[in-house]
């Protein structure tokens, strides 16, 4: 493990390297309900990030994609979020039981700015709000309900400086291992990568609604 020599460990000296704001605006950029220009970039975002954490702390984040739109602003306090077929982890759906805390970070490709929405958290299975997240004719598994308390754009620094929308910048990826490969050592299975990919990619096939 590295042993580091010089560590922040108060707000002063952080603030010795981050100087606070001049402004109030960056302190005060937050908003305490989904105003309609939040609401417009959820129904435009295909992808969102989840952040929960345990009651003994242990961390998730987890990726959620469907068409755009597929979180549901209910009202300026209320936001759902469909749950599709998974791998039975369920991480993000036992944290809450334990602990609501959540975050909810939204991207629109193509668009620098981002958005969180920081709040609580509960399991929904409410039948009418299943129906009304259905895709391809299938009703979700299940939602999870987010009781907002924060929400604010980010800048789009973080964006801009990864040129994460412009693919004449992105690296090469076409030597990275498979999935397949990944599991196989990790996992220490006796089974080819290549069957390990064929079944994944059925399960994409067969099981993503």
């Amino acid at each position: 493990m590295v042993t580091f020599s010089d560590v922040i460990s108060s707000e002063d000296a952080l603030r010795e390297v981050i100087p606070a704001p001049r402004d109030s605006g960056a302190w005060d950029k937050s908003l305490g309900f989904i105003d309609p220009h939040a609401a417009a970039f959820i129904a435009k975002s295909p992808f969102a990030m989840i952040a929960t954490t345990s009651a003994a702390g242990n961390m998730d984040i987890s990726p959620k994609g469907d068409p755009a739109g597929f979180v549901h602003v209910l009202d300026e306090h209320t936001l759902v979020i469909p749950d599709r077929p998974g791998n039975g982890r369920a991480d993000t759906f036992r944290n809450p039981l334990e602990n609501p805390r959540i975050s909810v970070y939204f991207l629109v490709p193509g668009r620098s700015e981002t958005l969180r929405v920081n709040g609580s958290a509960r399991l929904v299975k409410d039948q009418w709000l299943l129906d009304q997240m259905a895709v391809k004719g299938r009703p979700a598994l299940l939602a999870i309900a987010v009781t907002v308390e924060e929400s604010f754009f980010h800048c789009a620094k973080c964006v801009v400086r990864s040129n994460l929308w412009d693919a004449q910048h992105w690296a090469d990826a076409s030597e990275l291992a498979s999935l397949g490969a990944v599991m196989r050592d990790q996992l220490k299975l006796q089974v080819p990568a290549e069957v390990i990919d064929a079944n994944l990619e059925k399960n994409i096939a067969t099981r993503l609604y």
